[in-house]
């Protein structure tokens, strides 16, 4: 049953890939793998020898031999367990989305473009770039790209100059996020873990993280798509202004950023922040709204009409696009089920049995070194938390010891390789329908050599601390 299951997921990945060919949205695939696959753990559960316990990153001991019942007893609670994070994920992606559209809704990006003053491409690729390395530290990668991409739809007006840039935001914020403990899922693993302290992990990775970006941002900024100027849309200056867009950019994107301090303090899952953060911006955005149009300006007085039913919020929340959200609960659910059935683990743990030399001790340079690698490049294939879930249990290695930065490192940056790689990617993927092949050609081998080059610059500096 394993196997169908397997062979499910790679049908479903494949039309995936083939969106464009097919000329099937790929929700619809990602829905339909989720749904299936779960179906098959059910039905198949007693043929099972392994379960991976997602909250405590190890495989159920005895499993096999567990009664029926307590076997489906443990597959609704994991189904339970990881639709709950995934719902942590779609309701924080809600809330982000909405705040994005809100600042829309009062021009507030028409205020980036004036202080921006310049069309240049190049230039461009560098301040996204670079907002897009610094955020994701801050606020994680997943929510940067949200971010980053939402603001990028507003002020790059084409698509296919715009795919461009979405692929080296993918790239600088999980670079980013792998130099942070908060930056980035698997980081933040190692870090309660307790393998990897903050300071640390700094010291360790900043320098390859940013040679991670800088490197494809290089290369990037002499290529075609990166030469000439913007164009933007023509009319757009001559839209109606709010007397509030300012105001709302920075009300906006600071309880954004409000967000991980509130969850630093409180401990609660970032979804309550940012559902707390929507709520103030909602409560400015109602306020701002009823002194928006004014009465005595015949331009506006439609505007104030065509809104005069739907405040801020509702006309926010209808401009989301749910097929983005539906295809990342289809994706992250159908990776859970390869994850819960031990496969992802098994497939880390592997990597131990046919590495000889692989032991307590680390060898720099030697077969660690390759392992690691292995667990990025896995990354970019499927989910990177099972792959450093496995890597708790295949080393012993003390806290702070070089091996955990570097897989923390590897697992952070090696998804970049592929879009679906990581959940930057994904959720990218979903925001601006980039295609799989496309990705493939034109930034997985810009990704492939800032992963490179990061991980030879922290096998070099890593004697240093």
């Amino acid at each position: 049953m394993e196997s169908v299951i397997v062979i499910v997921f790679v049908i479903g990945y494949l039309a995936i890939t083939l969106e464009h060919n097919l000329k099937l949205d790929k929700l619809i695939p990602a829905l339909i793998m989720m749904a299936v696959s779960w179906a098959l753990v059910s039905l198949g559960v007693d043929s099972f020898s392994n379960w991976f316990d997602s909250s405590t990153h190890s495989l159920v001991e005895g499993f096999g031999a567990m009664m029926h019942d307590e076997k489906m007893h443990l597959v609704e609670e994991t189904l339970l367990h990881h639709i709950g994070k995934t719902a942590e994920i779609l309701v924080f992606l809600l809330g982000a989305m909405t705040i994005v559209e809100i600042i829309d809704y009062f021009d507030g990006f028409s205020t980036i473009k004036k202080y921006v003053g310049f069309r240049s491409k190049r230039k461009l690729l560098w301040i996204f770039s670079g907002m897009a390395f610094v955020l994701s530290a801050i606020i994680d990668n997943l929510t940067a790209t949200i971010v980053l991409i939402s603001i990028l739809q507003k002020i790059v007006k084409t698509r296919d100059e715009r795919i461009w840039f979405a692929g080296l935001i993918i790239i600088a914020a999980n670079a980013g996020g792998a130099w942070s403990p908060i930056g980035d899922v698997t980081t933040t693993m190692l870090w309660i873990g307790k393998k990897v302290s903050a300071g640390k992990l700094v010291e360790y990775l900043l320098l390859p993280s940013i040679l991670c970006v800088v490197v494809p941002a290089l290369i990037a900024s002499f290529l075609p798509p990166f030469k000439g100027e913007i164009n933007f849309d023509e009319n757009d200056n001559d839209k109606t202004k709010s007397n509030y867009s300012g105001r709302m950019l920075l009300i906006g994107l600071g309880f954004i950023v409000f967000v991980p301090f509130f969850k630093t303090v409180t401990h609660l899952p970032p979804y309550v922040g940012m559902m707390l953060s929507l709520g103030i911006v909602a409560t400015f955005a109602e306020i701002y709204s009823r002194r928006k149009f004014s009465l005595t300006d015949f331009n506006t007085l439609e505007e104030s009409n065509a809104h005069a039913n739907h405040g801020p919020v509702h006309h926010s929340l209808s401009k989301i696009e749910m097929p983005s959200i539906l295809f990342f609960l289809g994706i992250l659910m159908a990776v859970a089920a390869l994850e819960s059935l031990g496969i992802l683990f098994n497939f880390a743990t592997t990597l131990k049995e046919v590495m000889p030399m692989l032991g307590t001790e680390f060898h720099h340079a030697g077969v660690s070194d390759l392992v690691v690698l292995l667990i990025g490049v896995g990354s970019a294939v499927i989910d990177n938390v099972p792959l450093v879930a496995a890597s708790l249990g295949m080393f012993t290695e003390p806290l702070d010891n070089e091996l955990w930065h570097f897989i923390a490192f590897s697992a952070g940056t090696g998804g970049s390789m592929l879009i679906i790689g990581s959940a930057a990617g994904v959720v990218a993927m979903g925001m601006e329908k980039i295609d799989f092949f496309w990705y493939i050609k034109n930034i997985s081998w810009l990704a492939l050599i800032g992963f490179a080059v990061g991980s030879a610059t922290f096998m070099i500096t890593r004697t240093l601390f």
